[in-house]
């Protein structure tokens, strides 16, 4: 049972949703059709088998530590500025959560989305130690490139997601994510759209599919988990430093 479930997850482990229970299933000749195995079975001859993955909801737990955890920073770019409503006020979480980030140890992957046209990241954000920083014309920041660079993180469980748009960019991230099996943050007071109606309506769709809609201040908190971790005065002076909350988070 183990060596066909390792088999089959080596086959098309990714392109399933692997929150998922799996039943094996025997092809019984003289019913012409497939029957449920128990999980103890023995085969003493040849016969044939499939796998079948159960359509069941399974409870997103939402633990994170830092090292199994990835920031993805999607599209903060300058042109954006002037269309982007509370702009200013997710750029500076952003930052602030690449301040965490760097102090955590935590890998951060950037994309830009067509900067020839649309211009780079805004000089606000600080990209130093950014693992990779990378132009994209496709919605989704999942590409070979970040797909190669999850590969070399021994141990990724979960990726914290935070930019613009919420109902384009960052709505196809996530979704592409979680059907990889990874565990999706997106921080609602780092995200944004040009529409707060678009906004709202994809992170309640998001929230639906069992990504996680939380906050930066949760997030950091989390991530240092006691206030005896070394790096807590410095992320908790972080969060001090951080501008009054606006309006965004009221329109989540």
């Amino acid at each position: 049972y183990e060596l066909l479930i390792q088999k089959f997850l080596s086959l098309y482990g990714d392109q399933i949703d692997m929150h998922r229970k799996f039943v094996v299933q025997l092809f019984a000749e003289e019913w012409s059709q497939y029957i449920d195995l128990p999980k103890g079975f023995l085969v003493s001859e040849r016969c044939k088998v499939r796998l079948v993955p159960l359509q069941i909801q399974m409870t997103t737990l939402g633990n994170l530590t830092p090292s199994s955890t990835v920031f993805f920073c999607c599209d903060m770019q300058e042109r954006f500025r002037p269309a982007i409503k509370y702009f200013g006020d997710i750029i500076s979480v952003g930052q602030r959560l690449l301040q965490g980030a760097r102090l955590l140890g935590i890998p951060v992957i950037v994309t830009e989305q067509y900067p020839k046209g649309l211009g780079s990241t805004v000089q606000e954000i600080d990209l130093t130690g950014a693992k990779l920083v990378l132009p994209k014309t496709k919605f989704s920041m999942v590409l070979p490139e970040v797909e190669a660079a999850l590969a070399e993180i021994p141990g990724v469980r979960s990726v914290v997601l935070f930019g613009v748009e919420t109902h384009v960019c960052i709505q196809q991230t996530a979704l592409e994510l979680i059907g990889r099996g990874l565990e999706v943050h997106i921080v609602a007071d780092a995200t944004s759209s040009r529409s707060m109606m678009d906004r709202m309506f994809a992170l309640e769709r998001l929230a639906r599919t069992g990504i996680i809609v939380t906050t930066s201040e949760a997030i950091l908190l989390q991530l240092v988990a006691d206030k005896e971790h070394p790096k807590f005065k410095e992320i908790q002076n972080l969060i001090k430093a951080s501008a009054p909350e606006s309006g965004l988070l009221s329109k989540v």
